[in-house]
C-alpha cells in the first residue's frame, strides 16, 4: 500500500456499516407503512380531510426542511452525537404517534418524526464518509446504504399489512422503537465520533432561511401536482426561489456558512447533485403512474399493488449493489450513463401498456427501471459526499439528501402535472354524455368513484373511458421521462469523463484537514478527498 494510501476499513468499520443500516431501513418503511392504516386511522381519529393530508406529508415535509440544518449541526457537534440524540427522540416521538388519541396530536407526533428524521439520514451518510476512507470501500458501504432505501421501501407495506391484520394502526409506529433502541445501545461500542473541529458557530438565521426556502418550494410543489397550475402553489414556489437567494447571498458573506457553496465549484460535485435531482424526478413521476394503475386500472388492492412493487425494488437493489464492481472496472460516469439508458428503454416499454392488460409488461419496465437507477442512486450518493471535503461530510450529505427530496417532489409536480394534464384533456373527450365531466375529470380514482355509482351500461362506459385515459396519461409521462433519462445518460458521459475509476484511489490531498476523531483517538484526521 502507498504511503499516502488512506487507511482501509476493518471488521469494526463494517460491523459499524449494520448499525448505520438499522435507521436507514426504518426511515424508508415509515415513508410507506401508514398508508395501509388510513383506513383504520381514520375510523378511530375522525380527521378532517385537510388534518389527514397534513398527517401524511407533514412528515416528509420537515425532513426535507431539516436536512442542512441537521447535517451541518453533525459537522459541528458530532456526528455519532447527532445520530443518538436522532435515535432516542424517533423512538419516544414514535410512540407518542401510535398511542396518539386525537387527530391533532398526531399530527404533531409526525412533525417531530419528521425532524428527527432529518438527523438520522445525514448522519447515517456522514459516518460512512469517515469510516470508510478508501474510495472503491466507500462505494461499496455506500452501495449498500442505498440498497437499504430499497429494502425498507418493500418491507414498509408488508409489514404493515401484517401488523395491521393483527393489532391497530398504532402498531405500525411501534416498529422504529426497538430498532431505535438496538441504535442507542450498538452505537456507541461500533461507530466513531467525528466533527469539524474548525466548522465555527451554527448561524440561526441561515438555518431558518434554509428551512423557510425547501419548505415552501416542497409545499408548493405538492399543491401543484394536487390542484395543477395557480396563484397558491406558484406564490408557495416563489417565496422558496427568493428566499432561496437570499440564503445563498447569506452564506456567501458569513465566515462560517450553514453551507459551503464551493462545494458547487467542483464538476464532479455538482453533476451528481443534478443527476441525483433529475434521477428521482424520473423515478417518482413513473412510479406516481405504476402504482395507480396497479390499483385503479388493474384493480389490485393496495396490498397485492404493494407485493406487485417488489420487484422494482429488488431491481433497484440489485442497480446499487451492482455498482462498485462495475465502477472498479470502468468510469463511474459510464456506468451511471449505461444505467440511465437502460431506465429509457424501460421507460419506452411502458408506452406499451393498455388499460385492458400489461400488467407483466409493466412489472418487467419496472424491474429494469429499478436496475437502471440503481447505479445512478448509489454513485451519484459517493460522488456527492466523496468530493467534499472529510470535514464537511455533514454538509454534503444532507445536500445529497435534500437533492433526493426536491427531485422525488418535483417528480410527482412536474411529471404528474403532464400526465394528469392529458388524462384530463382525454376524460374530457372521452366520456360518455350524460356523467359529471367535472368530477371525472379530478382524478382517476374520483372517475371509478363515479363509475361504480351509476348504473350500466353509463358506468362502464366511463370506466373504460377514464382508464383509457389514464393509460395514455402513462405513456405521455413515461416518453418524458425515457428522453430525460437519454440527456442525463449524455451528460454523465461527458461531465463525469474525468472521475477516476474506485480502483484508481482517492485524489492527492489539497491541504490540511481540520476533522476531529473525538471519539477514538483526539488525533487529527488528514484530508481525503476523491
Amino acid at each position: 500500500m502507498a504511503a499516502n494510501s488512506p487507511p482501509r476499513a476493518g471488521r469494526r468499520e463494517w460491523t459499524g456499516l449494520a448499525v448505520l443500516a438499522l435507521p436507514t431501513l426504518l426511515l424508508a418503511m415509515d415513508m410507506t407503512v401508514l398508508h395501509l392504516a388510513i383506513p383504520s386511522l381514520t375510523a378511530d381519529l375522525r380527521p378532517t380531510t385537510s388534518q389527514m393530508l397534513w398527517i401524511l406529508d407533514v412528515y416528509g415535509f420537515l425532513i426535507a426542511g431539516f436536512l442542512i440544518t441537521m447535517g451541518t449541526l453533525g459537522d459541528r457537534i458530532g456526528r455519532r452525537r447527532l445520530l443518538l440524540i436522532g435515535g432516542a427522540a424517533f423512538g419516544a416521538t414514535s410512540v407518542l404517534a401510535a398511542f396518539s388519541s386525537s387527530a391533532e396530536m398526531l399530527i404533531l407526533a409526525r412533525a417531530l418524526l419528521g425532524v428527527a428524521g432529518a438527523t438520522l439520514m445525514p448522519s447515517t451518510l456522514s459516518l460512512i464518509r469517515t469510516m470508510f476512507r478508501d474510495q472503491a470501500q466507500r462505494t461499496v458501504a455506500v452501495s449498500v446504504w442505498m440498497a437499504c432505501f430499497a429494502v425498507g421501501g418493500a418491507l414498509g407495506p408488508l409489514l404493515g399489512g401484517l401488523l395491521l391484520s393483527r393489532f391497530e394502526w398504532g402498531s405500525v409506529f411501534l416498529l422504529g422503537v426497538p430498532v431505535m433502541l438496538l441504535l442507542l445501545v450498538l452505537a456507541p461500542f461500533l461507530l466513531p465520533e467525528h466533527r469539524n473541529a474548525d466548522a465555527g458557530h451554527l448561524d440561526l438565521p441561515s438555518a431558518a432561511l434554509s428551512l423557510a426556502a425547501i419548505l415552501s418550494l416542497v409545499y408548493g410543489l405538492k399543491v401543484l401536482a394536487e390542484h395543477g397550475p395557480g396563484t397558491a402553489p406558484l406564490a408557495f414556489l416563489a417565496l422558496g426561489l427568493i428566499t432561496g437567494l437570499v440564503f445563498v447571498r447569506r452564506q456567501r458573506t458569513l465566515a462560517d456558512p450553514l453551507v459551503d457553496l464551493t462545494l458547487f465549484r467542483d464538476r464532479t460535485f455538482s453533476t451528481a447533485a443534478a443527476l441525483l435531482t433529475v434521477g428521482l424526478m424520473v423515478m417518482a413521476g413513473s412510479q406516481l403512474f405504476t402504482l395507480q394503475y396497479l390499483q385503479l386500472v388493474q384493480g389490485l388492492s393496495p396490498l397485492q399493488a404493494g407485493l406487485w412493487s417488489l420487484p422494482n425494488a429488488a431491481g433497484l437493489m440489485v442497480g446499487a449493489m451492482s455498482a462498485p464492481a462495475l465502477a472498479a472496472r470502468t468510469r463511474p460516469g459510464l456506468v451511471i450513463a449505461g444505467g440511465l439508458g437502460l431506465t429509457a428503454g424501460a421507460l419506452s416499454a411502458l408506452t406499451l401498456v393498455d388499460a385492458t392488460g400489461g400488467l407483466l409488461i409493466l412489472v418487467a419496465a419496472s424491474t429494469l427501471m429499478g436496475v437502471g437507477l440503481g447505479p445512478m442512486a448509489a454513485l451519484g450518493t459517493d460522488l456527492i459526499v466523496g468530493s467534499a471535503p472529510v470535514e464537511r461530510s455533514g454538509t454534503a450529505s444532507a445536500l445529497s439528501e435534500t437533492a433526493t427530496e426536491l427531485g422525488a417532489g418535483l417528480g410527482i409536480a412536474v411529471m404528474g402535472s403532464i400526465g394528469f394534464g392529458v388524462y384530463r384533456s382525454r376524460i374530457s373527450e372521452w366520456a360518455p354524455e350524460g356523467v359529471d365531466v367535472h368530477t371525472a375529470r379530478e382524478s382517476l380514482g374520483a372517475a371509478v368513484d363515479l363509475a361504480r355509482s351509476l348504473e350500466a351500461p353509463l358506468g362502464t362506459e366511463l370506466l373504460a373511458a377514464a382508464r383509457e385515459a389514464f393509460v395514455s396519461g402513462l405513456h405521455v409521462t413515461a416518453a418524458v421521462g425515457g428522453v430525460t433519462a437519454l440527456i442525463m445518460a449524455v451528460l454523465a458521459a461527458l461531465l463525469l469523463k474525468q472521475t477516476p475509476r474506485a480502483e484508481e484511489g482517492e485524489r492527492a490531498p489539497a491541504g490540511r484537514s481540520t476533522e476531529t476523531d473525538t471519539g477514538e483517538t483526539g488525533r487529527e484526521i488528514a484530508p481525503t478527498g476523491v
